[in-house]
């Protein structure tokens, strides 16, 4: 969250953990910030040309910097003061004031801020105890908001205790969003845990849980090391802290950290969220092409060293140059389905705009569609058209609190046309695609413009056969900032 706080904070809080350039994001906010809070930032998202319509949270981190100070925010003995804490929650009533979906947190100890100064350190959320979020529970419970949460996803030993934060006994319920049912390799089942868990609090314990899932197998395309994943385990945080690649490959061969590397890599005991079976993953780019098409573990059988040699051998010669794909989640069908389905799962986890040169989920609708096209055609049973559209449109908006996801005479005409005649293998062409210029990099994308031939943002034609609007995203009159229902 961009809400408050100097470029130079949340540039640092934000690159690091979304996989966004930071020598693309400081400069940028260092020429464009002229807010500072809830209401300022949305006046600034009011007055540029907007593409889609986009809504926000108040961020716990941003918030948590802005008042306290980064250094202090990132401090494990340290808690906000009394003044301190009435200062955030009185910034929280504003951000809701003003419409605001609710607020996000993370507990999440793997996600780190970049920069020089705290390089490598958790983010500010991570550092707030239970006291701390409960203060903010308590607003949102009663305005009627969402706490949407980053649980401890290495541990998971933080789960149960948020949702317990959701209950209704003798009060209201708290609406809580977590991230996420998944069906990890390395956790099978937790979809499922997830799933049961949380119909259990909210069927006898008038709990109002939901988790954030995607319809489709969840894979990483990775440059060199850097992805989140690797953040897990501290040699991995090591070498990412590391940024000038002369510096990572002297790092990567160098025989101590290796030791490291290799002990907590192959640590069963330890809680993890990747497999890390670098048998699975498939190199897709490399300056030797001999290598492409071939996993970690088929190039350690043919060079004859273990796989984690292998592995740390190639990220020494070829650094971020070395491209390479994995499934974390989501890899059996049935899975996928019982996450499509699941009352308590909201679609989303998109990430959208976020982890650029990793993740390529923005079309997670259409894989919706791509089940409730099976189910229509008798390949499997699984969800209604009518359903799938109403899970990815008018389910989420009510959830949201938010004016969208509806079609009715006089209603903004948001829509999308899709033509279900394409919903097969082509949804599954990953592009790199360049046409943001100002990102810096090539995002990865799934790339299938037949299957959407028309989008209509605000009553206006935003893409048509294929290509966008002239002058979409540029001039004003498409996507608008929808809040909150008051």
């Amino acid at each position: 969250s961009f809400v408050m706080g100097s470029p130079e904070d949340l540039a640092d809080q934000f690159c690091r953990v979304e996989g966004v350039p930071r020598d693309v994001v400081l400069p940028l906010l260092e020429r464009v910030k002229d807010w500072e809070g809830p209401r300022e930032y949305l006046d600034h998202l009011r007055s540029v040309p907007l593409g889609p319509n986009v809504t926000l949270f108040f961020g716990h981190s941003a918030v948590r910097a802005a008042v306290m100070g980064l250094d202090r925010a990132v401090d494990a003995s340290l808690k906000p003061t009394a003044s301190e804490q009435r200062e955030m929650e009185r910034m929280l009533d504003e951000a809701l004031d003003a419409g605001y979906l609710g607020m996000s947190f993370n507990t999440l100890p793997w996600d780190k801020l970049g920069g020089d100064r705290f390089n490598s350190s958790p983010t500010p959320s991570v550092f707030a105890t239970f006291s701390e979020y409960r203060s903010f529970a308590k607003i949102l419970r009663r305005r009627e908001r969402i706490f949407q949460v980053v649980p401890d996803l290495q541990g998971r030993w933080n789960i149960p205790a948020l949702m317990a934060m959701s209950t209704g006994i003798r009060r209201k319920p708290l609406k809580m969003n977590m991230l996420s049912m998944l069906d990890p390799i390395a956790a099978r089942g937790g979809h499922r845990i997830a799933g049961e868990g949380s119909a259990a609090f909210n069927r006898y314990l008038n709990a109002d849980v939901r988790f954030q899932g995607i319809p489709l197998v969840f894979d990483l395309f990775v440059d060199g090391l850097e992805v989140p994943v690797m953040e897990e385990f501290s040699a991995g945080t090591e070498a990412l802290s590391i940024t000038d690649p002369e510096d990572r490959r002297r790092l990567m061969t160098d025989p101590e950290f290796r030791a490291s590397f290799r002990k907590q890599w192959s640590n069963r005991l330890a809680p993890k969220a990747y497999h890390r079976k670098l048998d699975e993953p498939v190199i897709l780019g490399c300056p030797d092409e001999t290598l492409v098409g071939k996993t970690f573990g088929e190039v350690a059988a043919e060079r004859g060293v273990d796989m984690i040699d292998a592995f740390l051998d190639l990220q020494a010669e070829f650094g971020n140059s070395l491209r390479w794909r994995t499934v974390v989640a989501n890899d059996r069908p049935r899975s996928v389905e019982y996450i499509a389905t699941h009352p308590a799962a909201i679609m989303g986890f998109a990430d959208s705009g976020a982890h650029l040169r990793n993740m390529a989920f923005y079309d997670l609708p259409l894989h919706l569609l791509r089940l409730a096209v099976d189910t229509e055609s008798g390949v499997r049973n699984v969800i209604s058209a009518e359903r799938a559209v109403h899970r990815m449109t008018g389910e989420i908006a009510g959830y949201l609190g938010i004016d969208a996801g509806r079609l009715a005479v006089g209603a903004r005409a948001d829509l999308a046309v899709v033509d279900p005649t394409t919903l097969d293998e082509r949804l599954d062409n990953i592009v790199e695609d360049d046409t943001v210029e100002l990102l810096g990099v090539d995002r990865v994308v799934r790339r299938h413009d037949e299957c959407v031939p028309l989008v209509l943002v605000n009553g206006r034609v935003a893409w048509s056969d294929g290509e966008y609007a002239e002058k979409f995203g540029e001039a004003s009159g498409y996507g608008q900032v929808l809040t909150a229902s008051p």
